[in-house]
């Protein structure tokens, strides 16, 4: 079993940054790739950013390409999201969460097994 916990989310205003982290300690052994996502109000579950563990390789979504930047603490497996540039739009709740196998679609959520309870981000002036 793969336990996720968030932590870093909070209030900030447009244009500022936060980083959110994810402490995934049994992910040493067991994750394949480590993901954020979020929900946002009126869409769906939205793949953010994810990284492979076996080549430090990320993959991003279109809305926050070169504004945020996935990276992982090989030490204490701890994965972090960077955030830059927020903006309103970027309101919702964050989850980290894993798989254990590899994915053929790396930003769909219908890939991981494993997930946090969420943090929530907002972002206003």
């Amino acid at each position: 079993q793969v336990q996720l916990m968030e932590s870093g989310g909070g209030s900030v205003q447009p244009e500022g940054s936060l980083r959110l982290s994810c402490a995934a300690p049994a992910c040493t052994d067991h994750c394949v790739r480590v993901n954020w996502f979020r929900d946002t109000p009126g869409k769906e579950r939205e793949g953010v950013a994810s990284f492979y563990a076996a080549t430090g390789a990320t993959t991003y979504a279109d809305s926050v390409r070169g504004r945020f930047i996935i990276s992982r603490d090989n030490v204490r497996y701890t994965v972090y999201l960077q955030m830059n540039n927020l903006r309103p739009e970027d309101t919702g709740m964050y989850y980290c969460a894993a798989s254990d196998r590899g994915v053929a679609e790396p930003l769909l959520p219908a890939e991981y097994t494993y997930w946090g309870q969420g943090t929530q981000v907002t972002v206003a002036s």
